[in-house]
């Protein structure tokens, strides 16, 4: 096992705004994660030394340019979903998994309240309950991706002879 390297955390980054720009039909839009997000929170919490606020700053305005939503609107959501997933960081290692997929949850609703908020002071409606589907999805790809990449991604200690 090895520690990720910043070819794979942005490459994964990369792949998560692909998926942001699959065109979905159907159920797919409504239940569709907010890929680059759940990438980004992976890595915040994997190697938060390679993924930081900055780089959620710049997926947030990668985003915005992708979506052609309000420019700034989701890198501003991404920012602050960065700073308290990182300043939360280094308790993280004393939750268990269960905990941990609670915390994640509250990162996404956090994340979508926060886009929501902004969408209403630019002069959108109030979406239906649909618009948080996208956290259960969000949650569930996060498990995926630790269970996935986690042996892969995961450094090893030193054990002493």
């Amino acid at each position: 096992m090895r520690a990720p390297s910043l070819l794979s955390v942005y490459g994964t980054l990369f792949l998560a705004l692909l998926f942001q720009l699959f065109p979905w039909t159907g159920e797919g839009v409504i239940l569709r994660p907010d890929f680059m997000l759940v990438v980004l929170i992976y890595w915040l919490f994997r190697a938060p030394y390679l993924c930081n606020i900055g780089t959620a700053w710049v997926a947030g305005v990668l985003v915005d340019l992708a979506t052609g939503s309000l420019l700034g609107q989701y890198a501003l959501a991404f920012t602050l979903t960065a700073y308290i997933a990182l300043f939360f960081q280094r308790r993280l290692v004393l939750f268990s998994s269960f905990q941990l997929l609670f915390f994640t949850f509250g990162l996404l609703i956090f994340t979508r309240l926060t886009i929501l908020v902004l969408k209403l002071f630019s002069g959108n409606e109030i979406p239906n309950m649909h618009y948080f589907w996208p956290v259960i999805s969000g949650v569930l790809l996060l498990q995926l991706m630790r269970f996935f990449l986690g042996p892969i991604t995961q450094s090893t200690s030193n054990k002493a002879n």
